[in-house]
């Protein structure tokens, strides 16, 4: 759109901003937009890429109408030559005729446009007196829209499509064809600026009858979207009219920005159909990034699926049990040996195989509760959005939702614990508990020793082990007896309490590690993908708004 006041320059740098736009878009929309809509955006773009290089001195100007409306008589009364061939009772014209007003730099434009050579012609400046207000017009003759050949020649089609300015040129009998408005003018709604209605053979018609055709007319172009239709009368057999044809081709053609308008017109009709199918919607953009509390809940949600918690809550009881075999007081663990199966004393139900699993070093997750964690996260990012971003955004969070599943396990085997694993201090422990075993019992032995050989004289001891015979010494050994068994139930005691706090600490750092390594994978298999989708959600949008200008 052309803004009063804007110079060319600034025109043509704000069309190419908007192109660069329609650019992103048809980039961006595959499989968001329909495919048809991207087919005419990418030929839009081609074809303002090629115009836009070619001849900005020259506007193509193109006499498009239907059988009988005498637009070839118009065209040589333009050109002020019988340039293109004129019929009586059948249409003549099968190619199109080009009279060019400024032969310089049109040749790579003519070619662009396909005019045969020989249907070329140029204005000589000897013929150009008075005409030099038309110096850059290109005026195309073009085959009638509806004649025979037509049907299997689009050439017509084809430079409506590209022209600056189409001229069309109707008659008072079949102004109203429905093949015309249908096909072309209801198409080109919203090009007003660069369309021009010639009612012509108005010397058919007496004044009151043209003035009354002028009218129903413009009611006409209304009702079918033209806001301001521009409606000159004409006769070529006269030459009634033409001069002010003349004049709206010369205003065109002066201005130099006819080129510009067409593609801006195009543009905004584009525009006007993206913006229906792909509507701008009201509610809040979602962000490119997803944020803490999302990364967070698809975490918590994938830990489930794994079964975290109960994972290290069997890790901290497998350990509390095992340390018994090291750190528990010797004699009670003695009397436990009748039982086959630690784990039976848990009496944990179903978490006893996952303790099994967990001690044989796999982890598995279930496929179901994964699924769901990522539909959570994508319904939560795509509310409001467009269906068919939603669905994007679906399927990006599910890319490589197959092989989640067995990523995670396989990352959580790596980190579950080789449960066969002796802490250093247990080792320790149980060499002092034994220790004090056998102080014990080398005072049974002492006891037992002076009590025969004391108290009750059954004999007497070598000299060198009278000690041990002296009855004296018998409360001293006692007291130390009671000593050590009173120091291996306090490190018994002590070491239990230790193995509690260490098993809630194995627990944590476990599951801090699963947290941490589920994390990641859910940081590379799903928010990435999600994140570069929504990245795309914003830069199309970003882009649908910059193309409106």
């Amino acid at each position: 759109m052309t803004t009063v006041g804007t110079t060319p320059t600034q025109t043509r740098q704000g069309l190419g901003s908007r192109l660069a736009a329609l650019t992103r878009i048809v980039e961006l929309g595959p499989g968001r937009v329909d495919p048809k809509l991207l087919t005419e955006s990418g030929q839009l773009l081609l074809r303002a890429g090629d115009r836009l290089k070619l001849s900005s001195d020259h506007t193509v100007v193109a006499l498009a109408g239907g059988t009988g409306s005498g637009k070839s008589s118009l065209f040589n009364s333009i050109s002020g030559l019988d340039l293109s061939p004129t019929g009586v009772r059948r249409p003549t014209t099968a190619r199109t005729h080009a009279c060019v007003w400024g032969l310089e730099g049109a040749g790579p434009l003519l070619d662009w446009l396909q005019i045969q050579w020989r249907h070329r012609f140029a204005r000589a400046s000897a013929l150009d007196k008075g005409e030099s207000r038309l110096h850059g017009l290109i005026l195309l003759d073009l085959p009638d829209h509806d004649s025979i050949r037509a049907l299997t020649d689009t050439e017509a089609d084809r430079l409506i499509q590209v022209a600056d300015l189409v001229v069309w040129v109707l008659d008072p009998q079949k102004y109203a064809d429905a093949s015309t408005h249908r096909r072309y003018v209801t198409e080109l709604a919203g090009h007003d600026a660069v369309t021009v209605f010639v009612l012509n053979q108005a010397d058919r018609l007496a004044p009151e009858e043209l003035a009354e055709c002028v009218a129903d007319l413009d009611d006409l172009l209304r009702r079918e979207g033209v806001e301001n239709p521009v409606i000159v009368t004409t006769s070529a057999v006269t030459g009634k009219g033409v001069d002010n044809l003349k004049a709206v081709l010369a205003d065109t053609v002066s201005r130099r920005r006819a080129a510009i308008q067409r593609l801006e017109a195009d543009l905004d009709r584009l525009t006007r159909r993206l913006g229906k199918v792909m509507p701008d919607d009201d509610a809040p953009p979602p962000p490119a990034a997803i944020d803490d509390a999302r990364r967070i809940g698809l975490t918590d949600a994938l830990c489930d699926a794994v079964g975290v918690p109960a994972v290290g809550e069997a890790m901290e009881n497998v350990y509390g049990v095992r340390s018994v075999e090291w750190v528990g007081w010797p004699y009670a663990r003695w009397g436990k040996r009748l039982r086959r199966d630690p784990l039976s004393s848990l009496r944990l139900g179903d978490l006893k195989d996952e303790i099994r699993g967990l001690t044989g070093g796999s982890v598995s997750a279930q496929p179901a509760e994964v699924d769901n964690a990522i539909q959570a996260l994508a319904d939560g990012l795509t509310t409001g959005m467009h269906e068919a971003w939603q669905n994007g955004v679906r399927d990006a969070a599910r890319s490589r939702s197959a092989q989640l599943p067995q990523v995670l396990s396989e990352e959580l085997t790596e980190v579950a614990p080789s449960l066969d694993r002796v802490p250093a201090w247990w080792r320790l422990l149980l060499v002092w508990q034994y220790l004090l075993v056998l102080l014990f019992v080398a005072g049974l032995v002492w006891v037992g020793t002076a009590l025969a050989y004391g108290v009750f004289e059954i004999g007497t001891l070598p000299e060198s082990l009278e000690m041990f015979g002296d009855a004296a010494s018998l409360p001293w050994v006692g007291l130390m007896m009671l000593s050590v068994l009173g120091l291996g139930v306090l490190t018994a005691v002590a070491s239990r309490n230790v193995v509690v706090l260490g098993a809630a600490n194995e627990r944590d750092r476990l599951e801090r590690e699963m947290r941490r390594r589920i994390g990641s994978v859910a940081e590379g298999m799903v928010i990435e993908p999600v994140e570069r989708e929504l990245a795309r959600y914003n830069e199309f949008y970003g882009a649908m708004r910059s193309v409106r200008g």
